[in-house]
């Protein structure tokens, strides 16, 4: 019943949904991930977010969770917000002063419930800060939020993660009313010094292309190499990727994992 959400992604539900009932993310550094809820219709959307354009970003999930609600129904919204440390570019502190002036620029209450960010998500070990919680899950029919690493962060783990590399805007990847991920279609022209990126040791890739090289996961340089090598092998997704501009879409077969959906068939 998971949905994994990556950085710079979103996915809204609620609890009638009968392929997916729990959504999460991790690898968050400096970045937060929002779980955002009406209690009345149970609508929950899950966001991890990065700081590229938190304004826009809080607009487009408060907008996701209230196209499922109700107005009339009574119920309130409630905001859980995860991630951070006290890295040394303060990015972490930026990114939570961000996302609480959005909520707060909202024209409705958000109640703010669970508030685990920055300082309060520090541990310190000889001299070098880290996150305490990398990653959460939501389970959207109990509403329980709890911490989580996904072994598994498909599909299309490599596409999606070129995607916010090459500079994507927000992104839902979700169709609650299909039960259908949709991932695409999306487009970019040739990454920029693709080679020279490859050929560099973990070190340099770590130091150049991380927020916080000193307290990423073990994982963090070979999931970058995995993508720059997607890159460097679809230079222009609309021809080797989404020749037929439609998305790749997916539903949870009887074993509930992801399978491809022929796109004919819609």
């Amino acid at each position: 019943g998971l949905l994994y959400v990556q950085q710079r992604e979103f996915a809204v539900t609620t609890p009638k949904d009968g392929s997916v009932s729990i959504l999460g993310s991790d690898d968050a550094t400096t970045c937060h991930i929002v779980v955002l809820r009406h209690t009345g219709s149970g609508a929950t959307c899950l966001t991890h977010c990065d700081g590229s354009d938190t304004e826009a970003e809080v607009s487009l999930i408060m907008s996701s969770v209230k196209s499922f609600s109700n107005s009339s129904a009574c119920g309130r919204l409630e905001v859980h917000l995860v991630g951070g440390f006290n890295d040394d570019r303060q990015l972490s502190q930026k990114l939570t002063n961000q996302l609480l002036r959005a909520f707060d620029l909202q024209p409705e209450d958000v109640h703010l419930v669970t508030f685990c960010v920055t300082e309060l998500n520090d541990r310190e070990e000889q001299d070098i800060h880290f996150p305490i919680i990398y990653g959460i899950a939501v389970n959207v029919k109990t509403a329980e939020i709890f911490p989580a690493t996904f072994p598994e962060k498909g599909p299309d783990e490599d596409l999606r993660s070129a995607h916010v590399l090459t500079g994507a805007p927000l992104t839902n990847i979700y169709d609650a009313k299909t039960e259908q991920l949709r991932i695409g279609p999306y487009f970019w022209g040739p990454f920029p010094h693709v080679d020279f990126w490859l050929e560099q040791d973990d070190a340099q890739i770590l130091q150049n292309l991380s927020t916080s090289p000193l307290a990423e996961p073990p994982h963090f340089v070979s999931h970058i190499r995995s993508t720059l090598t997607f890159l460097k092998e679809h230079p222009f997704p609309s021809q080797s990727l989404f020749p037929d501009r439609k998305p790749r879409i997916y539903k949870k077969n009887e074993e509930g994992l992801w399978e491809q959906v022929c796109s004919d068939k819609i």
